[in-house]
């Protein structure tokens, strides 16, 4: 089902000067293949915006053309320097922090030494602290600390990633799928916490996510791909009212 005549605005809005990403004309490929055909988005400081759209839409290719792991053209301006053509360790320096669908973490490493490779960018003497930090929001792997990741329960290793993601004190978290896998309960505690840190930490996310409900639930903005491009674009509360949205993701 597409949503190209539903009552949504088409995504046509333009990026605001204190947007701390701005994305214009994104074109992503894969070998031959092009994947984004000129995506446009921002993200505002304090934000949690969410990218929408079904299976090949293009969700995950925009959050891997953001970090230049895929051939890309087009503007990517974070807090109003350039990071397209920078490596991905550059990006992460400058403050983008990706944590990949399927979660990726060092499965023959600790929890804590996980930790400690999520800060690998930086050279103040906070980390410890910072650990301490993420510890208190995520108490489980407190307990796991000594664990072996690759033990740890699908619940678990995601909240170890999105911490390890945090130890570089990202202006930008980027979530792809994080329900994926998950039960329903813990999905719903995973979510609980992104939108505290967002809240008390000031935290800006971007997400890309298949649970729509539970996305919109937390997000202040929302963007639709459809086939690669951008097709919708309002508030949270605007696409969870769209008849095509909630038809398309919302199932109601």
């Amino acid at each position: 089902m597409t949503i190209s005549d539903t009552s949504a605005e088409l995504a046509t809005d333009s990026a605001p000067a204190d947007a701390l990403l701005r994305v214009s004309g994104l074109r992503a490929s894969y070998g031959q293949i092009e994947a984004l055909h000129g995506v446009d988005f921002y993200v505002l400081p304090g934000e949690i915006v969410v990218v929408l759209g079904a299976n090949g839409a293009g969700k995950t290719t925009t959050l891997r053309a953001i970090c230049q792991m895929v051939s890309t053209k087009g503007q990517i301006v974070l807090d109003g320097a350039s990071i397209a053509s920078k490596s991905t360790t550059e990006i992460t320096r400058r403050g983008v922090a990706h944590v990949p669908q399927g979660r990726c973490t060092l499965a023959d490493l600790s929890v804590e030494d996980n930790l400690q490779v999520g800060a690998y960018v930086r050279k103040d003497k906070e980390i410890r602290a910072d650990m301490d930090k993420w510890y208190t929001v995520f108490p489980r792997l407190k307990e796991r600390r000594a664990q072996l990741a690759g033990s740890l329960s699908g619940g678990e290793q995601q909240m170890l990633a999105v911490a390890r993601a945090l130890m570089s004190r990202p202006k930008l978290l980027l979530l792809d799928e994080p329900s994926l896998g998950l039960a329903p309960i813990i999905v719903q505690g995973l979510f609980r916490r992104f939108d505290e840190m967002n809240e008390n930490e000031g935290i800006t996310m971007l997400i890309v996510e298949q649970n729509a409900n539970l996305a919109l639930d937390i997000a202040d903005r929302a963007y639709v791909l459809e086939a690669g491009e951008t097709v919708l674009t309002g508030t949270a509360d605007e696409l969870r009212h769209d008849e095509g949205v909630r038809k398309a993701y919302l199932g109601y």
